[in-house]
């Protein structure tokens, strides 16, 4: 395998078996890295390659548009057909994102990866977000990746590590209601209601 092909598998393989990066490595567009909101919007203007994709100011291989959203393949893919549907919008981050965005990116996933497969002769892909750099995320503009697979491809080094059984213990009934309790705090968020600790299936 290609050194860039390597790199590029390290990074999207990261959200499932962290690696430590370094600038050598990983180069970061410089897309919102400011906390002045005139200098984040210069940032973006100029430097996040999605927003010049999208502007018509940088090449790209595109699968298919809209007014929400468009879809590409990607420079660096990991398997024929890898794409990616990028919003029309900046937003540094899926949780950034507005709900409406996501939804509208997320629709067009049944239909995109379809043709995908089919144009690839695949019956099989990967739905990813690298949400955050220790998730491996290089481009701070918000992205969903497809990417097909094939038998015994090994695209993912932890396809290889046996997973363990979720203890239903006091740990992780305190896990659950931290999150649920997280979850009335977020905005936007409508279900609000408390449910309880409980386990589904347990009769």
């Amino acid at each position: 395998m290609e050194a860039p092909q390597r790199r590029r598998l390290s990074i999207i393989a990261s959200h499932l078996n962290p690696i430590t990066t370094t600038a050598s490595i990983v180069t970061r567009s410089h897309c919102s890295s400011s906390s002045d909101p005139a200098e984040k919007q210069c940032n973006l203007e100029t430097d996040c390659v999605f927003c010049k994709i999208v502007r018509g100011d940088a090449p790209a291989l595109k699968l298919y548009e809209d007014d929400e959203c468009l879809c590409i393949l990607d420079n660096q893919p990991v398997s024929p057909g890898h794409c990616l549907i990028i919003p029309r919008g900046h937003f540094p981050s899926l949780v950034a994102t507005p709900p409406s965005v996501v939804a509208a990116m997320c629709s067009k996933v049944p239909y995109i990866s379809k043709a995908v497969m089919k144009a690839t002769g695949s019956d099989s892909f990967n739905l990813l977000v690298n949400n955050g750099v220790d998730a491996g995320q290089v481009i701070f503009h918000t992205h969903i990746h497809i990417i097909p697979r094939r038998p015994r491809d090994c695209l993912w080094a932890s396809e290889s590590l046996k997973r363990q059984p979720l203890k239903l213990d006091e740990e992780a009934l305190h896990l659950v209601n931290n999150i649920r309790q997280q979850l009335s705090f977020v905005d936007g968020f409508e279900d609000n209601k408390d449910h309880g600790t409980t386990l589904i299936g347990s009769q």
